[in-house]
């Protein structure tokens, strides 16, 4: 019959469920459904690795790991990563092609199935055609829901009267179905759970109905509403929002004083408690553990515990210093007193107890009773003897003092403090006793030292330091030359002058390698000038000077020290011996010579001079610093002989310009021409001819000839950007606007990355009123050159006063240092009347950069504003020390015709005077 085989559900069991329970009733968590043993089963599956001959592939291999079981390594880390970076690599080699393909691929598919957005997107175009009228005609939207949910109908609830419970009750009727809110409360309409609205449980609890009877007692149901209605009213007027009925500055003091003062969990507290306690129970006789009990409690605020804790252990550790001192430390006073002199009946030697014993006592002659007493039980406390001698009068300090020094000859401050209190004699003897003593300390020999200076004995200083270093040397003490130096500080501070240079020459050399002696000692006079001990610095020089007497740099840098530091006399005296050993250093016979005339003592210039030139004849500097003193001195005739001399014996380009300005300041307009021409035949490509030749015109008004001379210059000197300039200046006053401008293009074109040339574009334009163009301009200047102070000082300024303080940020950012933003910065805080901060950015700006002219004129002009005289006083003294040569707005000024013979001080209130408060 063809009949065919099949399987019926009795073959293979009944189907279950995936959340159907297992057959095992004590399964664990995770287990106990059909489900979760499926999903236990799959992942045991999966977790096994299938190395089935279906999963091989011929080039691949398996799909899985074969190893993925195996420790994961360092060499398999590795190895993958080479993998992973071969993989990107390859990667980005198709990048560009796949990029391409995919962006293909979805071109096509959005041509086949376009957005719904895009499918209505010509409807879209056309609603701008809809008229008012039809928009308003289109029907408005009806609410889709049904009725009971368009108008949802709250439940009405009746309150049921008091007789209709009476009536039921009585009638004795059954019920068979259960209210659903008596099912929710537990009760009938009431949150308190099985009573009947009352705030007592049980549904009808004896005395509500009476048993049998089938009657309600109305008047306890009364009752009970006005209890729990009394109880909701004292919740509303004790919570935050209603009026409350405490006293509430009161109760957070409760509440402050119950915080503990710790910070810490009261789980950690409880910890900490519990394992002190395990280690006092365990060694009831270690110090440390009643300490820390004593300490934990007295953090969670239970001092009196604390007490009650340390004063247990001090029972039990009698011995200990440290309990007996915490225990000290927890007493109120009169307790702490009397612990203490418990606490010393145990420990007779104990100077940590004494010393807590003087400082409890309040009178200075119960202190003095229980020092004395310490130093009965414990004469070798070098502490002790200090403590007792600081509340003693110098002359019973003197006598306790030398019966310290006999219970403790090893401590060199009671035996130094000692020589001090007594006379020169006895002072002398006391020291040679403390030698002998201690022969290995210095500052014993350093106070002899000192001892016989302060006394006029200054040939001995020398001997001691010399004898000291012999001496500790011959009993082992290394000599450290760090410490001597501080010591020698330390002498030149304290005013021992010749102490402290004799332990410089002493020490100076020891321990240095020969070719660093230089630098080091170089390195160690700047350091006593940073420390202010400047007679060390000049101990250094001079030893320096000894060693090394041809080395020019030693004698410029001591020079330096005396002119910043020392007297006119000590530069003048150190500038004779430095010619001496180097009369070919130009510089120092100049300084020699300036110091005389600026002195007044002109004919001594002069002579200095005169000797310069025999040590270095035909000197362009020596030949010059004559001419200028001749012509300070308005000397013009001498000046112009040595001109014309030092043009025939040592023409250079300096000689020329100095000879053409000298005829120009005295107003011989044609000789300074003539020199100008002769000069321009010899060195043309000396771009401050030119300058002259053409301001020289320009002051007789012949613009023309101006302007070819600057031209000129340009073509022999195209990178002199104060030519450029010039002449931009030249176009901009006769009102060439346009010319001016092509003239900076051009000019910023033969010298890239200029910020001079950017600045004067900059301006060019916020001159002629273009402040857009200006503030273009300036964002191309800070971008080729981002680094460039005075742009960004500029740019500050260009923005508006709220973006100005943002700008100075950014320009702080980039030119940290830069005196331009620092000085910004300063008239940023002036401008909005932060005269203290202002005052302290002047400051900076003049300590970075002290040549910068236009920095102590704004400084000054701020000081005469905002501050006293003795301050404006200051800051032109300083100027005048710094003596600036630099700044656009000083050399304006200082190279004035009409200002060459002015001075430095005379120049910074010309400059002061032209400033505007404008920014």
């Amino acid at each position: 019959r063809r009949a065919t085989g099949f399987t019926t559900r009795s073959d293979i069991g009944p189907a279950r469920d995936a959340n159907d329970p297992v057959d095992d009733r004590h399964a664990p968590p995770g287990k106990r459904t059909v489900g979760d043993q499926m999903k236990k089963n799959q992942t045991a599956d999966d977790d096994d690795e299938d190395l089935n001959d279906t999963n091989y592939d011929e080039f691949n291999g398996y799909a899985g790991s074969l190893f993925s079981s195996g420790p994961y390594e360092k060499d398999d880390e590795e190895a993958d990563a080479i993998y992973a970076a071969l993989d990107k690599r390859m990667d980005e080699r198709r990048k560009e092609r796949r990029e391409q393909r995919e962006k293909e691929e979805i071109e096509k598919y959005r041509m086949e199935r376009p957005k719904i957005q895009q499918q209505f997107s010509d409807l879209k175009r056309k609603l701008a055609e809809v008229t008012e009228e039809e928009w308003l005609s289109i029907p408005e939207v009806g609410d889709a829901r049904n009725k009971r949910q368009r108008n949802p109908r709250y439940e009405k609830l009746t309150p049921v009267p008091d007789s209709f419970f009476a009536k039921h009750l009585q009638s004795g009727e059954n019920h068979t179905s259960v209210d659903p809110r008596q099912t929710q409360f537990g009760g009938l309409n009431t949150p308190y759970p099985g009573g009947l609205n009352t705030p007592y449980p049980g549904g009808m609890t004896p005395g509500l109905m009476t048993p049998g009877t089938g009657e309600l007692d109305m008047r306890k149901i009364g009752q009970a509403r006005n209890t729990l209605m009394d109880m909701r009213l004292s919740q509303v007027s004790d919570s935050v929002s209603g009026q409350t009925v405490v006293d509430p500055k009161g109760y957070l003091t409760d509440l402050n004083s119950m915080i503990p003062t710790h910070g810490g969990d009261i789980n950690d507290i409880k910890k900490a408690r519990l394992l002190l306690k395990s280690v006092r129970e365990t060694n009831p006789h270690h110090p440390p553990a009643w300490i820390a009990s004593a300490r934990l409690e007295e953090v969670t605020g239970k001092l009196q515990v604390a007490r009650n804790l340390i004063m247990k252990g001090t029972e039990m550790c009698p011995k200990s210093e440290d309990v007996w001192l915490e225990a000290a430390r927890l007493q109120p006073g009169d307790t702490a007193k009397a612990v203490v002199a418990q606490a010393v009946r145990h420990l007779p030697q104990s100077v940590r107890i004494y010393i807590r014993a003087a400082e409890l006592e309040t009178d200075i002659r119960a202190k003095k009773r229980v020092l004395r007493k310490a130093l009965e039980h414990v004469p070798n406390s070098v502490r002790l003897w200090k403590a007792a001698v600081e509340l003693e009068e110098p002359e019973d300090a003197r006598i306790m003092l030398s019966r310290a020094v006999e219970c403790c000859p090893t401590s060199v401050e009671l035996w130094l403090a000692l020589a001090r209190l007594e006379t020169y004699e006895n002072a002398r003897k006391v020291l040679n006793k403390a030698r002998e003593n201690i022969p290995t300390d210095r500052h014993i020999w350093i106070t002899a030292a000192k001892l016989e200076e302060a006394n006029g004995n200054t040939q001995m200083v020398e001997k001691i330091i010399d004898r000291a270093i012999t001496s500790l040397r011959a009993n082992g003490v290394e000599i450290n030359r760090e410490q001597w130096i501080q010591d020698a500080e330390e002498c030149d501070k304290a005013g021992s002058v010749a102490t402290c240079q004799a332990i410089m020459r002493a020490v100076i050399g020891i321990g240095i390698e020969e070719e660093d002696r230089k630098h080091t000692w170089m390195e160690d006079a700047d350091s006593c000038v940073a420390h202010n001990a400047l007679e060390c610095a000049r101990a250094i020089y001079a030893y320096a000077l000894q060693v090394f007497p041809s080395k020019k740099s030693v004698w410029l840098r001591a020079a330096y020290f005396e002119k910043n530091h020392g007297t006119r006399e000590s530069l003048e005296a150190l500038l004779q011996r430095a010619v001496a050993h180097c009369p070919k250093a130009e510089v120092l016979w100049l300084m020699g010579a300036k110091s005389k005339w600026l002195a007044g003592d002109v004919p001594a210039a002069r002579s200095i001079l005169a000797l310069a030139f025999q040590a270095n004849p035909n000197s362009e500097e020596i030949w010059l610093a004559a001419v200028k003193l001749e012509s300070e001195n308005n000397e013009y005739e001498r000046a112009r002989r040595l001109l014309a001399k030092a043009r025939s014996s040592a023409p250079t380009a300096r000689v020329f310009m100095k000879s053409v300005k000298l005829e120009w300041v005295l107003g011989n307009i044609a000789a300074a021409q003539e020199l100008c021409e002769e000069a321009l035949k010899h060195y043309e490509d000396f771009p401050k001819l030119w300058m002259m030749k053409g301001q020289i015109e320009e002051q007789k008004e012949l613009v023309e000839k101006a302007r070819e001379a600057y031209n000129q210059g340009l073509k022999k000197c195209r990178h002199s950007i104060p030519l450029w300039l010039l002449l931009s200046r030249l176009e901009e006053k006769v009102g060439q606007l346009t010319r001016a401008r092509a003239i900076l293009e051009k000019s910023r074109l033969k010298n890239p990355k200029n910020p001079d040339l950017w600045l004067e574009s900059v301006r060019l334009e916020y001159r002629a009123g273009l402040k857009n163009i200006a503030n273009t301009l300036m964002a191309k200047a800070l971008q080729e050159c981002p680094n460039s102070g005075i742009l960004w000082s500029e740019a500050i300024f260009l923005e508006a006063r709220p973006q100005r303080k943002t700008k100075s940020v950014d320009a702080l950012k980039k030119c940290e240092h830069d005196p331009h933003v620092l000085l910004a910065v300063a008239k940023l805080f002036w401008s909005e009347r932060k005269i203290t901060k202002a005052r302290e950015w002047f400051h900076r700006t003049v300590k970075i950069d002290s040549d910068l002219g236009d920095a102590w004129a704004f400084f000054y002009k701020f000081e005469l504003q905002h501050g006293t005289e003795e301050q404006q006083e200051e800051v032109r003294k300083r100027c005048e020390n710094a003596e600036p040569r630099h700044g656009e707005l000083w050399c304006d000024v200082s190279k004035d015709i009409e200002n060459w013979q002015k001075k430095i001080g005379e120049i910074l209130v010309l400059v002061a005077a032209k400033l505007k408060n404008t920014f």
